[in-house]
C-alpha cells in the first residue's frame, strides 16, 4: 500500500511539474518571438529582464509543488546577504539530476536567476533548448584534458567560445552557475578518479575561470552544498519524495582581486592560482558535508 501511494504521489508530482514547465517556457517562447524580429540591443536588454522574472516566477511554480507533495522539507542553512542588481559566480557539488530543482529553489528570489552552462549535447531536450533561447543559458562544448594535450590550440577554442556565450550574461544581473565537478558523483567515479575528497570529485575549474574572464564585474562566488538523508539519486526517488529530505548551505567567498581581468587560455600561473583557490574551498566544502550528513 505503501509501494502504491508513493508511486501516485509520484505521478502526481512529475505531471504537476511538466505542466508547469510548459506554462513557464511556452511564455517565454512567446514573449520573445520579436527578439529575431527587433535587433535592437536596448529591446534585448528588455526582453531578457522579463524573461528572468518569468524565469523566477516558474521556480517559484516549482518551490510550491514541491512543498506541496513533498513537505516542507529543504533546509536551506543562508545567512548571507545578497544583492538581485549584482551578478555572481556559483557552484556546487552534483550528486542527481535533482540537484537543479533543489539549487532553483535555494537560490530563487534571493540571488538573480541561476543561469547553468550546458552541455551542447543535451541541445534536442525542448526545455533544454528553450532555456538557451529565452534565458540565455548558454550551451557549452568542453574538451577533455587529453584531447588538449594532444591538441593543445584546442584550450583557445573552448576559451573563446565560452567567452562569445558568456557576453549573453552581460545584458541583466545574473547567477552564472556550475557544477565545479562536471559530472555527477558517483562511488564508481570517486574510486576511478582517485579524488583526495571523501565526499566530493576533483573539481573542473575551466569554466568558471573563463567566465570569470569575461565578466570582470562579478566580485562574489557563491558555494551551494547539498546533502540528501536518502541514498537514492534518480529521478524517480525524487518525483515519489524519497530525495526530499535535503540540506543545502550556501557559503559566500570574495574574489581575489588578483584572479580577475585574466586570461584562463594563455596565462598559465592563472589556471594554477584559480585551480588552488577553488581546491582550499573544496577541501572546506568536503568537511561541511561531513557536518550535515544526517
Amino acid at each position: 500500500m505503501k509501494n502504491i501511494a508513493s508511486s501516485v504521489i509520484g505521478l502526481i508530482t512529475f505531471v504537476l511539474i511538466l505542466i508547469e514547465l510548459i506554462i513557464g517556457f511556452g511564455t517565454l517562447a512567446i514573449i520573445n518571438i520579436p527578439r529575431g524580429i527587433i535587433p535592437l540591443k536596448i529591446f534585448k536588454i528588455y526582453l531578457a529582464k522579463v524573461s528572468n522574472i518569468i524565469g523566477d516566477l516558474t521556480v517559484y511554480g516549482l518551490k510550491l509543488i514541491m512543498l506541496l507533495m513533498h513537505g516542507n522539507n529543504i533546509s536551506v542553512i543562508n545567512n548571507q546577504k545578497f544583492d538581485k542588481n549584482e551578478w555572481y559566480m556559483a557552484m556546487s557539488n552534483h550528486q542527481s539530476w535533482a540537484d537543479i530543482f533543489i539549487l532553483l529553489v535555494a537560490a530563487n528570489y534571493k540571488l538573480p536567476l541561476l543561469k547553468f552552462f550546458m552541455k551542447r549535447e543535451l541541445w534536442w531536450i525542448p526545455f533544454v533548448f528553450l532555456a538557451n533561447k529565452t534565458l540565455n543559458m548558454p550551451f557549452v562544448n568542453r574538451h577533455s584534458k587529453k584531447e588538449i594535450e594532444q591538441n593543445p590550440s584546442l584550450r583557445n577554442q573552448d576559451y573563446k567560445n565560452t567567452l562569445k556565450s558568456c557576453k549573453r550574461f552581460l545584458r541583466t544581473p545574473s547567477t552564472i552557475f556550475s557544477y565545479a565537478e562536471g559530472t555527477r558523483f558517483t562511488d564508481e567515479k570517486h574510486t576511478q578518479q582517485g579524488s583526495p575528497y571523501n565526499n566530493l570529485l576533483s573539481p573542473k575549474i575551466g569554466g568558471m575561470a573563463t567566465a570569470l574572464s569575461a565578466m570582470p564585474n562579478i566580485n562574489t562566488l557563491v558555494d551551494y552544498t547539498v546533502v540528501y538523508k536518502s541514498k537514492k539519486r534518480d529521478a524517480w526517488s525524487f518525483a515519489k519524495g524519497d530525495m526530499k529530505h535535503v540540506k543545502v548551505l550556501v557559503t559566500k567567498y570574495k574574489i581575489p582581486d588578483n584572479l580577475k581581468n585574466r586570461n584562463y587560455a594563455n596565462d598559465k600561473d592563472y589556471r594554477d592560482e584559480f585551480k588552488n583557490w577553488i581546491e582550499t574551498i573544496w577541501a572546506e566544502k568536503d568537511k561541511k558535508i561531513e557536518e550535515l550528513k544526517f
